[in-house]
């Protein structure tokens, strides 16, 4: 007596589904909203948006600075005196422009 059993469908289609959904949560693990591709996206541009924060905060303080040395308790004569030269053309009386 030799009797093959056979699997029945609904054993399989259980296997199957599990498999299916396996298979789904490992695509979403992946590449879904909270995915390994998207946090390798979001620490990217938090990396880009740190250094361009950095370069900010470096741009204040050297504008701070100059308001400082421009300011009535500190005044830079030298700081004044190139400001002046560049932003209103002024030359002194001895000095002579070639262009």
């Amino acid at each position: 007596m030799n009797r093959h059993s056979r699997p029945s469908l609904g054993s399989l289609i259980y296997f199957l589904g599990a498999i299916l959904l396996g298979l789904y949560f490992t695509f979403a693990a992946v590449q879904g909203d909270y995915g390994v591709f998207k946090r390798a996206e979001v620490t990217a541009e938090g990396k880009k948006l740190q250094q361009d924060l950095d370069a900010i905060n470096a741009q204040v303080a050297r504008m701070e600075n100059l308001t400082h040395r421009l300011s009535d308790t500190y005044l830079d004569l030298d700081l004044l005196d190139e400001r002046a030269r560049d932003v209103l053309g002024m030359i002194r009386a001895d000095e002579i422009v070639i262009r």
